[in-house]
């Protein structure tokens, strides 16, 4: 159980929520850590507003996939001044089974804005950066190339 006046552990009980409601297919878990007018950017024009839009494009992927294991791998956060905002950014990476029986693995990171609502630490935004989406070994193009990320105009690319 997340210690009630650490905002970090909090947060980080939040993204395990998220994530062991993905691998479960707990589409009211999930829903639950959003808040009402939530933003989810899956990148490529893939945006979406608000929970019910949020919640009918996340059923309708979910239809997608026999299985998905999404693990969180690491993350940071930074509370802004006020205590009930906060931004972070989570690595994660996701094994799927497609509903055709393909298999395959996500490596990408969300950057994170959230909320602290009277039920707890919510995401209002979520914006996923995938670095690697193809076969488990790893012949597809990454996308974390200093190129790559200079497209997306990515800040801070100097490598």
């Amino acid at each position: 159980m997340a210690d009630n006046n650490d905002p970090y552990s909090e947060i980080a009980m939040l993204v395990h929520r998220y994530a062991d409601a993905v691998v479960h297919r707990n589409g009211e878990q999930w829903s639950s850590t959003w808040t009402e007018d939530a933003v989810w950017d899956l990148g490529g024009g893939r945006l979406v507003e608000g929970l019910d839009a949020i919640k009918e494009l996340w059923y309708g992927a979910m239809q997608g996939f026999e299985a998905t294991i999404q693990t969180v791998l690491n993350g940071g956060v930074e509370i802004d001044s006020s205590g009930d905002t906060a931004t972070g950014r989570w690595y994660i990476q996701e094994q799927v089974v497609r509903s055709n029986g393909d298999r395959g693995i996500l490596m990408a990171h969300y950057d994170d804005e959230y909320e602290r609502t009277a039920e707890g630490w919510k995401f209002s935004r979520r914006f996923l950066q995938p670095h690697y989406a193809g076969p488990h070994d790893l012949s597809a193009e990454f996308l974390c190339s200093a190129e790559k990320l200079k497209e997306r105009n990515v800040e801070g690319v100097d490598v």
